[in-house]
């Protein structure tokens, strides 16, 4: 190959590598888009953040039941927040709220976190359950703060099984079922009177759905 090919090869190759240069530069912050996304909805309004929201049903696509919000909420402030509320579009069911002590508001740390779901955990629990939402659908969920107000995201829903095992609601008491859970040990000895144990499945209450979510999923 003579001098003036090689000079016009190494041209050649310089213009592809400019132009390779400058098509990087030109998708500037846009690049960001092709990074991979969690698949969990996340949202951000003030000092509040909510990330890995998901609705979560009875892991039997046939159980009838309470279903379960999950997700963290990270406060960035300096001031805890109250979490006051959370609404599904479309007021499809009522989301009863407890923290993790029981009893009391359900607080977002200053600097800190709060988890939905889970042993030992805060809960948010769907009455209505399977009524209210679909596997497989997306659900828009309103989380109400008590300064950051409003934070709306799409979350998916989701069975209770595999790795959402864990944070999902427990199935609703059988029909026709005592007070007393399935496989509970009677309060009442053999031979009793039937008055005798006071704490016994007469004085129970019959299968609330809101206590059964939040002791099998930990909320």
């Amino acid at each position: 190959m003579s001098r003036s090919l090689r000079r016009g090869a190494l041209a050649a190759t310089a213009v592809v590598f400019s132009i390779a240069s400058l098509a990087a530069c030109g998708a500037g912050k846009d690049a960001q888009t092709l990074q991979i996304k969690p698949d969990n909805a996340a949202a951000t309004k003030g000092d509040i953040k909510v990330q890995n929201a998901l609705v979560i049903t009875q892991a039997k696509a046939d159980a009838k039941g309470p279903a379960a919000v999950s997700a963290t909420l990270f406060n960035a402030g300096i001031k805890e927040q109250t979490l006051d509320a959370i609404t599904l579009s479309g007021g499809k069911g009522k989301v009863v709220l407890k923290p993790a002590a029981g009893t009391g508001k359900v607080i977002v740390p200053a600097g800190g976190s709060l988890v939905l779901g889970g042993a030992g955990n805060a809960s948010a629990v769907i009455e209505s359950g399977r009524e209210a939402v679909k596997d497989g659908n997306v659900q828009k969920v309103v989380f109400q703060l008590s300064s950051a107000g409003d934070v709306e995201l799409e979350a998916f829903v989701v069975p209770a099984t595999g790795q959402y095992a864990g944070f999902g609601p427990t199935a609703a008491p059988a029909a026709g079922a005592g007070a007393s859970p399935s496989g509970s040990p009677s309060t009442t000895p053999s031979g009793s009177p039937s008055g005798a144990a006071s704490g016994g499945p007469s004085g129970s209450p019959a299968g609330t759905p809101s206590g059964s979510a939040s002791a099998g999923a930990g909320h």
